[in-house]
């Protein structure tokens, strides 16, 4: 079994940064892309970055300039550092990663939330 867990979620004002980080933990032998994605209130779940395993990122045009996803493939470990924050980033952040147990699946955090203020 595989669990994601996300932290460094919170309240900040616009302008200001964050850093979220995902930790995968469990019966894992590999460890492929990760991503994180965000959903709002009354909208869909998005994708914000996705890194894969060799290191190469993907970012949504909304954050680009402003956010950085990065990975430590020894421990398993995902961050999101988020600069310039804006009141529309508010939502609540998931990590994705695939993951080998052998087998290669798809795992999500339990998500954490994200407020800015204007």
């Amino acid at each position: 079994q595989v669990q994601l867990v996300e932290s460094g979620g919170g309240l900040v004002q616009a302008g200001g940064s964050l850093r979220l980080s995902c930790a995968a933990s469990g019966s894992i032998t590999d460890f492929y892309n990760m991503g994180w994605y965000r959903q709002a209130p009354g909208k869909q779940r998005e994708l914000v970055a996705l890194i894969r395993r060799d290191g190469t990122t993907n970012y949504a045009d909304a954050v680009k300039g402003r956010f950085t996803i990065s990975r430590v493939n020894g421990n398993y470990t995902a961050y999101l550092q988020m600069n310039a924050l804006k009141s529309e980033d508010t939502a609540v952040y998931y990590c994705k990663a695939m993951v080998e147990t052998p087998i290669l699946s798809a795992y999500w955090g339990q998500g954490t939330q994200v407020t800015v203020s204007s």
